[in-house]
């Protein structure tokens, strides 16, 4: 082992405005798996967490309640708490955004990034809401997508194609709160110069980020940088910026200011300073967050910690979403399941070794499929491993409870688990949880094989001694297998220490052969899951979600245009334009990079073929598609994307979580045009 690290983590902040979901526990589950690790290979290792507080969603929301911005965040963050307590994960201190430490650090960055001239400010036309006598925010924007026309879509971006735009960009947009057009005020905002820091971005980017990262993040460093608006109108939950009378921080600035923050509360109980830790030299520092919040954590952050003096991270980890059965959680089908749902039918050891064996530290999608998490945790973890204990130990229980010696074939067997050490460690440090998992798992199968190969249920009856023998093999193995997963399944490993009556495991321990060892009483460690209790927790998913969807009375009534987000009217001239045409899809494939595209080769007919760009992988699988008929905009000026050339627009429906590409009748060909 090399000397003691000092390492700071932190997890993204949980946004206070909700419950903890299981995309929630990916990356939990992931940062904790990964700080138990280095714990238990002698680092010192502190996990930072958070709840992010401010904006206009909590604003409103508490407003909606009748309590204060601020029981509303004292509120959701005990219950945040309780939901991580819950499934494991232990954070030293978890904080909030909403704090005076968070502050006075939030205004320190801010004056280092005035003083050296990176800020600026100047007027912005912006969206304002008469009726609520407010400026709204781009999330309390909608109208139709200016790229795909899909309606109902947020002021900052596009749910269904993934476009990014300007709210000044939508077509119809209306206020989401009462369902009116809002109008345009001129308001001054403070923009921080991200220009300033493009030569640093360029450099430390590719040294800091995945390969995969970097080469997204370098298209946006290969031009001009925008400036970045740091600054929101009262009313506003947050900080007012200093000098800047009734403006306010934007929540994306204090935000990862939190990070510092915490650390810092915690720092202080331990008598010291966050610099103590995030400044030192020796010290590492890691951001562990989700793809989708990239662009704020590795190019903002970095510039706002560079212009303060203060270190940077040594590496953004980025992973990937949580899609169930294959699609975006969706309250509709039951699968946006709260954390709390599933901790009250299952034990959360359950989803810590399913999420375990699903994580390869890259930026892919994880699936959570009902029948795999069924079919997995009872095959493998109790089917495998769980019951290489329960055979083992209740048989030795039956005859004493004492283990022996080890055979010459059992200390092999043992040898050889115990040479995967390294190995192991090294996908936990890369954060390869699932192979992490597969080579535990051939610890597992080696030991059912050396069981079986002696059938000690037949043996005892002749030769206890030798029955002992192997018992005493199986165990051990089991018991290296139980150090391995310990940082997975720490509730499990402690029962296991309780069985073997030994004190908390490390990593070392595994080198360890035990022999002559009286066993405790042997208790389960582990139920089988039965497919009854997934039925209970979509059942209730969806009874839980029915009673947050506002009733008739409380929903804003909005009617006409408005309430179906149409786009302006255009004359029968207008439509004639578009050459509307059955088209027969002959490849589909994935789009690398791109989580909500898929491209596909359209024929037309007469040899003529194109190629999309369709933002409708959240439904489809290429396989699906290929063969099929449905219709396209084909005369659609070309526009080049980064994954290449578009030619087209394929028509589809949807809600923003499921998509219906428009098929044609049965009788339509290739090249037909609908008129």
């Amino acid at each position: 082992m090399t000397g003691q690290r000092k390492i700071v983590i932190t997890a993204a902040l949980p946004y206070a405005n909700g419950a903890i979901h299981l995309g929630h526990m990916v990356e939990h589950c992931m940062l904790d798996f990964w700080v138990r690790f280095q714990r238990a290979r002698g680092h010192e290792c502190v996990a930072i967490c958070a709840d992010d507080t401010h904006g206009t969603p909590i604003m409103l929301n508490a407003k909606k309640q009748g309590i204060t911005p601020e029981a509303l965040v004292a509120a959701s963050k005990v219950e945040h708490e309780k939901v991580f307590a819950d499934f494991g994960i232990s954070y030293p201190h978890y904080g909030s955004t909403h704090s005076p430490e968070n502050q006075r650090i939030a205004n320190r960055i801010f004056k280092a990034l005035e003083e050296k001239g990176h800020v600026e400010t100047r007027l912005l036309k912006q969206a304002y809401c008469e009726t609520d006598q407010m400026f709204l925010p781009d999330r309390f924007i909608k109208g139709t997508c200016p790229r795909c026309a899909s309606v109902d879509q947020y002021g900052d971006g596009c749910e269904v194609c993934g476009a990014v735009y300007a709210a000044a960009d939508l077509k119809s947009p209306h206020c989401a709160i009462c369902g009116r057009p809002p109008v345009e005020r001129d308001s001054e905002h403070v923009f921080v110069k991200l220009n300033d820091f493009k030569d640093f971005l360029k450099a430390w980017v590719p040294e800091h980020t995945g390969p995969e990262i970097a080469k997204k993040l370098n298209e946006w460093l290969d031009g001009d940088l925008q400036s970045w608006c740091i600054s929101r109108d009262a009313p506003y939950f947050g900080f007012e910026i200093p000098g800047h009378k009734d403006k306010y921080f934007y929540v994306w600035f204090d935000a990862p200011v939190g990070y510092l923050s915490t650390l810092s509360e915690w720092a202080k109980s331990q008598g010291k300073t966050f610099e103590h830790y995030w400044n030192d030299p020796e010290a590492e520092r890691y951001h562990l967050i989700g793809k989708d919040i990239v662009y704020h954590h590795a190019l903002f952050w970095p510039s706002m910690l560079k212009a303060a003096g203060l270190e940077t991270p040594n590496e953004i980890m980025v992973h990937g979403m949580l899609q169930v059965n294959g699609a975006k959680m969706s309250k509709s089908r039951g699968t946006f399941i709260l954390a709390s749902t599933f901790n009250k039918h299952l034990d959360p050891t359950y989803l810590r070794y399913y999420l375990a064996c699903k994580l390869s530290g890259g930026i892919d999608d994880i699936d959570f499929n009902f029948d795999d998490f069924v079919s997995r945790v009872n095959s493998d973890l109790i089917g495998k491993i769980t019951n290489v204990a329960s055979r083992g130990a209740q048989m030795l229980q039956k005859i004493g409870g004492q283990m022996g010696a080890l055979s010459p074939e059992g200390l092999q067997l043992v040898k050889v688990a115990q040479a995967l050490s390294q190995e192991i460690a090294s996908h936990y440090e890369r954060r390869d949880f699932a192979k992490a998992m597969l080579l535990i798992r051939t610890i597992a199968d080696e030991a059912n094989k050396y069981f079986d190969k002696y059938e000690p249920w037949k043996l005892v009856k002749v030769d206890e001694a030798a029955t002992i023998e192997i018992l005493t093999g199986i165990l051990n193995l089991f018991r290296i297998m139980t150090i391995y997963l310990k940082p997975v399944l720490p509730t499990y490993a402690s029962k296991v220490e309780a069985l073997f009556q030994e004190d908390p495991y490390i990593w070392s321990s595994a080198q360890q052969v035990v022999e002559y060892k009286k066993l405790a009483p042997f208790e389960h460690l582990l139920k089988r899951i039965e497919p009854a209790q997934i039925e209970k927790i979509v059942a209730e998913t969806k009874e839980i979600l029915a009673m947050q969807n506002p009733t008739p009375e409380e929903t804003p009534t909005i009617s006409g245009e408005a309430a179906l987000g149409l786009a302006p009217t255009i004359t029968i001239d207008d439509f004639q334009k578009i050459d509307l045409r059955v088209v027969k899809i002959i490849d589909a494939r994935e789009v690398e990079g791109a989580s909500k595209l898929l491209q596909l080769t359209l024929d037309l007919g007469h040899g003529v073929t194109k190629q999309v760009f369709s933002g409708i992988k959240s439904t489809y699988k290429p396989s699906d598609l290929i063969g099929k008929h449905t219709v396209m905009v084909a005369n659609l000026a070309p526009r080049k994307m980064k994954f290449g050339l578009s030619e087209g627009m394929v028509l589809a429906s949807g809600d923003g979580e499921r998509l219906a590409v428009l098929y044609p009748d049965v009788h339509a060909v290739a090249g037909q045009r609908i008129s």
